[in-house]
């Protein structure tokens, strides 16, 4: 808002309100530099060009949290994996019979569940990789001349890091270089 003044001339003290009007404005636009107004042009240009990109970022931001989030769950189980490697259990325990070899049922009821779980582990590193992978390429794509926040680089990197060890994990896991089972015999 503008400036109060008070009416003396009356003797009373109502205060009215004082707005700018356009000439005090243009007076004061007329007294910047070209320097001063070529500065404040470009920051007025700045902020729109920021609020015209800024889903681009919320995007790009969601996406690189996505990354790592994913990551974390290669390495650390998902519930689908979980899942999937009971069912694989039942399979196994449903397939082999009474007569079978210790070592047989062995790998038919451990072994191919710990592979299951294997699998989904590194499917979910991969896709946390190549979530990483395409938020970190996006500005060379996208909008070339444009720096991408630092935090959302970080946040990438961290998604596509975990993405390679829960890759590496994973393949160790289920060629059974990495824990693998015991010999039945």
């Amino acid at each position: 808002m503008g400036t109060t003044k008070t009416d003396d001339e009356a003797g009373t003290t109502a205060a009215t309100e004082v707005k700018p009007d356009e000439e005090t404005v243009d007076a004061t636009a007329a007294e910047k530099t070209p320097e001063e107004a070529t500065a404040e042009a470009d920051l007025v240009e700045s902020d729109r060009a920021s609020d015209e990109e800024g889903p681009a970022g919320v995007g790009m931001g969601a996406g690189a949290v996505v990354s790592a989030g994913l990551g974390i769950v290669s390495l650390t189980g998902s519930w689908i994996g979980t899942v999937a490697a009971a069912r694989q259990t039942l399979v196994g325990q449903l397939g082999t019979s009474q007569s079978a070899t210790v070592a047989k049922q062995v790998k038919a009821v451990y072994g191919d569940a710990w592979q299951t779980s294997a699998l989904w582990g590194g499917l979910f590193a991969l896709l946390a990789l190549v979530v990483g992978v395409v938020v970190l390429a996006r500005p060379a794509f996208g909008a070339p001349g444009k720096a991408q926040p630092v935090w959302i680089k970080s946040v990438a990197w961290g998604g596509v890091a975990l993405g390679v060890i829960g890759l590496l994990l994973a393949v160790l896991k289920y060629t059974d270089i990495l824990l693998g089972l015991p010999s039945a015999g």
